[in-house]
This record gives C-alpha cells, structure tokens and sequence, in this order.
C-alpha cells in the first residue's frame, strides 16, 4: 500500500493538475472544476433546524477553544530580553474525509482552535458526490467564515495541498482519513507539516460495576461504528460485568483493583477513556496516558465527539503516550527572542567558550571572543 500510495503521489508532484485530474475521475469519479463557487455556497439548503444545531456546536467548541490563550512571553534579565514569538501558521489544509459519513464535526473541530489562533487562510478538502458537496458541510463552512473548499478527497487531496496541485500549497495538514490517506500524510511529512498520524478508532471504558450495563454497552458500540477496525475495551473489577458482555469485538480485561485497571489503561494509552466508576476524580492523578478523559455516566465519548466542546482529534494507537489532543496550540508557531545586553554577554560568554572548546568549534568559540 505505501508504495501505491507513493507513486501517486510521485505523479501527482511531477505532473501537477494532468495527474490530479486523473486520479480523481479515478477514485471519485470526478473530474472538475474542483472549486466550490461562490454560487454553491449562497444556494446552500438546510432545515432551520439543522443550522441551529450546527450553530450552537460551533458556538461550544469556540467557548471551551478560546480559554486556550496564545501570547507571546517575554521577561528581563540582567538588562537582556528572552521569551517567546508566538504566530500563526499562516495557512492550513484541512481534510474532510467523504464516504458514508458526512464529517461535519471534524471541519468544526479542526477550523474553530486555527481561526481561534489566527490562521489567515484555510483551504478545506471534502470531496464530493456527482459533484456535489454535501449540505451540511457547505453550511458549516460558511458558518465559519470559509469559502475555499476544493471538491477533492483521498490521496490526490492530500497531495493537492501538501504540493500546492490546483490550490496555493498549505504549510500544514489537518483531519483524518482511511489508511491511504494516513500513509499519504507520513509520506509528505516534512513537505508539509501533517498535524497527526491517525490510527483505528478506539475506545477504553473503565468500570467498577457502578454504572448502568446500558450505558457502558452503547459507548463501546458507538466506537466500534468507526469501522471494522476499531477497538473497544471494557477494564474492570466486576466479573458479572464481564460476563454480561457478549460481543466478541470488544476486548475484556478483568482486574483485581482499580489501581490494576489504570495500570491496564497507560498501558493500552486510549484515544478515549471513559471512568465509569465512583468519584472518578479520584484517579485522574494517575491516569498517564489517555487522548481523553470522560469522567462519569453523563460524559459518553459521543457527548464530546460532537457537542461538549472539547476536541475529538486524538491521538490514537497508543501515540497518547507521547501526543496530545488537538488545541488552538497546534495552529502557532513559537520562535525564541533573544535580545542580550552587552554585560550579559561578557558575564558569561566565558561559559560558550568552553563548550566550544569541548565541542571542538573553533568558529563558535571566535564568535564569541571576537565581542570584547
């Protein structure tokens, strides 16, 4: 698949829009114009309904992204200045993915913290159906105030943006996709700057037997609805809730103690864990590794999927060892700034000297010495 996948993207760069144009009629039947027009976007038909619904989800994602807040740092001294530059990435890719869900919430929750950070141009991926761009995803865009979306999706989307094929290039790439898309993405890293290299969906419910069987059962089902490759895990103390779990798509680990169950959880590292145990607070100090905390029978993974206002864009496949969720953190750059007084600097350049002289660098070691 990676070499598959290489070789469009080889053509793609080599051959630009011919190559572009070749894929798309390819895997989506489709071959342009790939811009949504402006007329598509103001003959936009939802029901009242629907638009208040994706209003007030856009207006808690902005509510809990913009406690968030990015500034540049800076201090003195010694008469020196130090800190940090902070700017936004100056334009994003985002990717929608198309298929048989229409992804409204991933443009939301990708759009919100880059606007929020002040990202100036968003370019939106979203395929299309014959053509068309769903409902839903045009009105969500003009929402948010976007209206370059390309009708482009799989491979030759990410191509598209990361090269700068039929579109000004991006400098970095949201949003997930299939295995194509990720292995797309790992390949242009470096290229583009790619946000996260999205495994299979997964899901971690601990439980102490104190919650309702119903509750439990739908959230390891809602997760295994991502695809066939998803992954679900009950880790428990209670070995009738064991057993009343049937499904054989959903791993279960039976534990002697809570502490063995966290113990479990930083091992697996979960996209989302749910603490469906009594005064779940209690372990959140010892929970290491998780893209996602839900706490209690009334914070199920779907709540935050769509409408609690946090982010769904986890890291997964155990990356939450090492990654975070997704913030308005990842839309800013952060340049160090560094403003030295000249008693500064003869106080203790005596330090570079040294290392230099460690370190064998004769011309680090004269660029200090030099300034007398």
């Amino acid at each position: 698949m990676y070499d598959y996948v290489r070789s469009i993207l080889q053509d793609i760069k080599e051959n630009g829009m011919t190559a572009l144009l070749k894929y798309s009629q390819k895997f989506d039947g489709f071959s342009g114009p790939f811009p949504v027009s402006q007329k598509e976007l103001v003959q936009i038909s939802i029901s009242p309904h629907d638009a208040e619904v994706i209003d007030a989800i856009v207006h808690r994602v902005k509510n809990y992204h913009s406690r968030q807040e990015v500034k540049s740092i800076f201090y003195t001294q010694n008469d020196s200045e130090y800190g940090l530059l902070a700017n936004p990435i100056s334009r994003i890719g985002i990717y929608v993915p198309s298929g048989k869900s229409v992804l409204v919430s991933t443009l939301i929750m990708t759009a919100v913290p880059a606007m929020l950070a002040g990202v100036s141009e968003i370019a939106v991926a979203c395929g299309s159906t014959d053509g068309q761009v769903d409902p839903f995803i045009l009105y969500t865009a003009k929402k948010l105030g976007i209206n370059e979306l390309y009708k482009i999706s799989g491979v030759q989307a990410i191509a598209a943006m990361a090269y700068g094929v039929g579109m000004k290039k991006t400098e970095k790439i949201f949003g997930p996709g299939n295995a194509y898309v990720t292995a797309a993405k790992q390949y242009l890293y470096g290229t583009v700057g790619i946000d996260c290299l999205a495994g299979p969906s997964e899901v971690c419910v601990l439980a102490d037997g104190s919650s309702q069987l119903e509750y439990i059962m739908s959230d390891l089902q809602a997760q295994l609805e991502h695809g066939d490759d998803s992954r679900a895990y009950l880790i428990t103390t209670s070995s009738e809730l064991c057993r009343s779990i049937e499904s054989t798509r959903i791993t279960k680990i039976l534990c002697s103690t809570i502490e063995e169950c966290i113990q479990k959880v930083n091992e697996i590292a979960p996209e989302h864990l749910e603490l469906m145990v009594q005064t779940p607070e209690k372990y959140l100090p010892y929970i290491r590794n998780a893209g996602a905390v839900y706490c209690g029978d009334y914070s199920p993974t779907a709540a935050s999927d769509y409408f609690s206002g946090s982010n769904h864009v986890l890291p997964t496949d155990k990356t939450a060892r090492f990654s975070s969720v997704l913030t308005v953190y990842d839309f800013i750059k952060f340049s160090s700034y560094v403003k030295m007084s000249r008693r500064e600097f003869l106080e203790f350049r005596h330090l570079g000297i040294r290392m230099s002289e460690i370190e064998k660098m004769a011309a680090h070691k004269k660029s200090l010495e030099v300034r007398q």
